[in-house]
Order: C-alpha cells, then structure tokens, then sequence
C-alpha cells in the first residue's frame, strides 16, 4: 500500500482549484506569454496557459502555493493541454515534453516553499493529463459520422510523451481529467501501461476523473456514469470521479451513484455552480461548501477540490466542512450496474 493510499483511508484528502481561473486574474497580455523564450514565434501565444510554466514560472508556481496554503493536499500540474495533439494549435508540438518538465518543477518549487514552512505537512503533486483537443469517438464532419481527424496510436503515441515527461519531471500520481470521450481515455490509460511495463518502474497511482456534461447523465460521447465506471475500472485507479461541467448541485446524483458502484477510492471536483451570461462562475466558497459538506456526511468522498470558477478561497472553505468528516469506505466486491 502506497502512502497515498494509506492517507486516503483516514481522511478526505483535498484536491486544488481551477488554474485557468487564476491565471485570469493577473490578466496576462500576449506579451507575458510569449515571454523572451517564444517573443518572435509565428503565431499568437494568448490563452495558451501551459506555455506559461515556462514564460511565466513565478505565476504559476505562486498559484500552487496559493493552493497548499489554503489546505490543498494535492495541486495538478500545469499541464492540461501539454501534449503535442492540443499544442499543434499553436504549431508547439516539439515542445510538449519541456512544457511538461517545467509544469512539474513549478508545482515542486510550490511545494517546497510551503514545506520549508511547514515541515511536518505532506503535500502532493498530481500530473495533469486533460482530454486533448480531437477525440476518436465523435466526427468533427456532421456529414460523415465515420471521419476521424486522429488516430488512437497518434492518441496513444500524445499521451505517452506527456506520462513519459510527467514522471521524469517527478509527480506523484497521474490524473487522467476531464473525460467526455471515454476512447480517449483508453488512450491514456494505455499510454500509462505501457510507459511503466517499457521502464519496469513501479507505477504510481492512477486518478480517473470523467465529465458529465448536461442534465442527461451522460458524458459527451453518450455514456451514463455506470458506462463510463465499467469502461475504466479494468485500470484499476487508485480514484475514479468527476469533474467539470456541472456545479454540485447538478454533480451530486451522479457522484452519490459512483460512491454506490466504485470499488476504488471517489473524487469529485465540481464547478464554482454553472456558467452565468458572461461565462463566469458566481457561486461563492461559502456556498459551494454547503454544498460539498452533504457530500461529505453522506459519505460519498474520498477527495474532493474545485474545476472552473474555483479558488484558493473555495478550496478553503471546502476544507473546513470535510475536515472532520469520515472518508469513504471502498467497496469490497464490485456492485451489479
């Protein structure tokens, strides 16, 4: 048994919040991120947030440590687009492993600053793997439902860089997030495999976190919540959950119904509500945590953090009202769905 693993059967471990919401805060010009390093590359650089691991370390290391401060036992790399699949947005694919490298050391150096401060505290370093910018299951050409734009070794080939990277950069556990093609996913979690049996290094632990995206239950490519358990369990992941798309109010069905099924540890990272006219997120932290505490008593959490609209204010007050509350028990026997 793994530390982690240890820790997760005496309390509810906390995840962070939403980097992108953070980012948006310092208001960053297309100047910040090209920085000295991408200043005369060919295209615009803007809203190309894991670029700034690199361009801007200080920002994010800081929105780490942010993060740790406020109770977050585990903060997610920097890393959510860092495979060379979604950079080719930005012509960037040769530089999905140094994106990831430098994601890693901004996270450590977070961690650092708040152990050197804190010696006695355990902190965690999740490696960010997010669901890529194609997916395999769903055409992008209404008029040819066959038509794919990538292929699952291309897929495959993406994420095993990004793993490859992300361990040698030196996180704790990888977080496969933010699934709405369950296709992809595979992808990921093959890639995973096979980086660890190609380097005969011990695995390390492995979150799943898949996204229902409306008020049908269903993830994008059309799977209900037990679909997406079964289709993923086969991995055997130290957590499976969900995060994304939904505030805690629409989440909670479906996460009360994963706590029924799963045989592994649960997590959930939910939303700040649903997006106003604007897109932004106005539940406040005291509010989500109410929320968020009626998870916890009914006992459907092992960890548990923020996605859009969160910040180190929500994290804390998460915090706060689960600090206390008994973790999940895993299921002993897998549940008829």
């Amino acid at each position: 048994m793994n530390h982690l693993e240890q820790v997760l059967q005496e309390r509810i471990l906390i995840l962070d919040g939403a980097m992108g919401t953070m980012i948006q805060k310092h208001r960053l010009q297309e100047a910040d991120y090209r920085g000295k390093e991408f200043a005369h590359w060919k295209k615009d650089l803007k809203g190309n947030n894991d670029l700034l691991s690199i361009t801007k370390p200080s920002v994010i290391e800081d929105i780490h440590l942010q993060y740790y401060q406020a109770g977050a036992d585990i903060v997610e790399t920097n890393t959510f687009n860092a495979q060379r699949i979604s950079l080719a947005d930005y012509q960037m694919e040769e530089y999905a492993y140094q994106f990831n490298i430098h994601a890693v050391a901004c996270a450590q150096n977070a961690r650092k600053r708040y152990t050197d401060k804190n010696p006695d505290a355990i902190k965690y370093i999740a490696g960010s793997i997010g669901p890529m910018s194609k997916t395999l299951s769903i055409s992008p050409d209404v008029n040819n439902p066959g038509f794919r734009t990538v292929t699952f070794q291309q897929v495959t080939d993406a994420y095993y860089e990004q793993v490859k990277a992300l361990v040698e950069g030196g996180v704790d556990v990888l977080l496969i997030e933010t699934i709405f093609d369950t296709l992809n996913a595979k992808a990921a979690i093959y890639a995973v495999k096979k980086y660890f049996l190609d380097t005969a290094q011990p695995p390390l632990p492995l979150m799943i976190s898949g996204t229902i995206t409306d008020a049908s239950g269903r993830t994008l490519s059309g799977q209900t919540m037990d679909a997406f358990y079964v289709s993923v369990m086969h991995a055997h992941p130290l957590t499976i959950g969900l995060n994304c798309a939904l505030g805690p109010a629409e989440m909670r069905q479906h996460v009360q119904r994963l706590s029924q099924i799963a045989t592994c540890f649960v997590s959930a990272y939910p939303n700040a509500g649903l997006p106003n006219a604007m897109g932004e997120y106005d539940q406040t932290p005291s509010e989500m945590a109410l929320h968020i505490k009626d998870w916890a008593e009914q006992g459907f959490l092992n960890i548990v953090g923020g996605c859009c609209g969160t910040t180190p204010d929500h994290i804390a007050a998460i915090k706060n009202v689960v600090q206390s509350a008994t973790p999940r028990h895993k299921k002993s026997s897998v549940i008829a769905v």
